[in-house]
């Protein structure tokens, strides 16, 4: 009796495939709107997450999608900017400006691959100093029995916050020929050059020192092969004096913003690998690379990435300290762009050197992820 009444109870369940659970009701049932509710749901979570991020993405698309595909356009035409470049009048050329630039001899190309090589050097040299300077001081104002922390974190990161057009000023005066660094270096007996003038490339002065090339008739394979209408010798030549000095003032100012995040990377490695690794018995310089730089890996490639878009589009240290000068050798691609098309009124070429200048920094950018990477993240997977 007691299990009839057991039976007449429980709700009848239907038995499907072997190995699947029974389910309510009878065969056939189509689901309620209980069990629709979730799906529902996330339907109406994503129509106000679309409605509340819908102001930012119209903003995002006026402000920076659009004038990109209008830049786009622009870079296909010869357009002096006098007229509207959507209503015919300008002449469409198609890819003429790329070719210019990349594959036509002439002016053109000559003076971009002179701004290539200008800023080939300024980020070889910039990005690894700026990171190296950043960490190092990082390191410094996270030691806690460092007294004054607050202080020389403040003093460090002050250069990043000053106007970029007042501390190129300042260089500018620092970096006379009369100025406090050649007045320095005359206090032990080294006589300065006079930084802003001098267009000699650093590694021919060397060279030319050593008596390897002559910096004044250079000879032989360097001087007889060219590429993009520069020789060999003009692109191994080295950065020259006075590109040299923007380097010194882009690593003094942006330093203290790298500081700032690698600080902040330091202080939150868990204080537990440092005990291990104290009780293991390794010194400082064995914490710094097996413990401190691993868990600093993605927050490297963050500045490393910050720091290479960065120094591809230098423009304003440029613009005040030498618009190029002496003999293009502090010219850059962002400058040339902004010359081409403001001063020669040649807006079509001026939107082709941006793109190409884009495209630069994306293939640099995936190389360098693809350098930094896990090694072993390819090998897990496979497992």
């Amino acid at each position: 009796m007691a299990l009839s009444t057991t039976r007449a109870r429980s709700a009848p369940r239907t038995t499907g495939a072997p190995g699947e659970p029974d389910s309510p009701g009878a065969a056939g049932t189509p689901p309620t709107a209980r069990d629709r509710a979730p799906r529902t749901g996330r339907r109406g979570e994503g129509f106000w997450g679309w409605l509340f991020v819908s102001p930012m993405v119209i903003v995002l698309g006026l402000f920076l999608v659009l004038p990109i595909l209008m830049a786009l356009w622009v870079s296909l035409l010869h357009w002096d900017g006098q007229s509207n470049p959507f209503s015919g009048q300008a002449d469409f050329v198609g890819l003429d400006n790329y070719r210019a630039l990349l594959t036509e001899d002439g002016l053109d190309r000559t003076l971009f691959a002179t701004s290539l090589r200008n800023n080939a050097y300024y980020v070889l040299l910039t990005v690894p100093l700026q990171t190296i300077v950043a960490l190092s001081l990082a390191l410094i104002v996270n030691q806690k029995i460092l007294r004054a922390r607050g202080a020389l974190r403040t003093t460090f990161f002050f250069p990043s916050v000053t106007s970029s057009i007042a501390v190129s000023t300042v260089f500018l005066f620092l970096f006379q020929g009369s100025g406090a660094v050649n007045s320095l270096l005359s206090w032990i007996g080294i006589k300065g050059p006079n930084w802003f003038a001098d267009p000699r490339g650093v590694l021919s002065m060397v060279l030319g020192d050593l008596g390897v090339v002559d910096p004044e008739k250079p000879t032989g394979v360097l001087a007889d092969h060219s590429f993009m209408g520069l020789s060999w010798f003009e692109w191994l030549s080295g950065p020259s004096v006075a590109m040299c000095t923007i380097i010194l003032l882009a690593v003094w100012t942006t330093s203290g913003t790298f500081m700032l995040i690698f600080l902040a990377a330091l202080q939150d490695i868990p204080r537990e690998l440092e005990e291990a690794a104290a009780l293991e018995g390794v010194n400082r310089r064995q914490l710094l690379r097996y413990v401190t730089l691993p868990a600093l890996r993605p927050v490297l490639f963050l500045v490393l990435t910050l720091g290479l878009i960065s120094t591809w589009q230098v423009f304003d240290q440029v613009y005040v300290m030498g618009q190029g000068a002496p003999g293009n050798t502090t010219l850059t691609p962002a400058f040339l762009s902004y010359s081409s098309g403001f001063d020669n009124a040649d807006f079509g070429q001026g939107a082709a050197i941006a793109f190409i200048l884009l495209a630069l920094i994306l293939c640099l950018t995936v190389f360098q992820r693809w350098a930094l990477r896990e090694r072993g993240e390819r090998s897990g997977r496979k497992r």
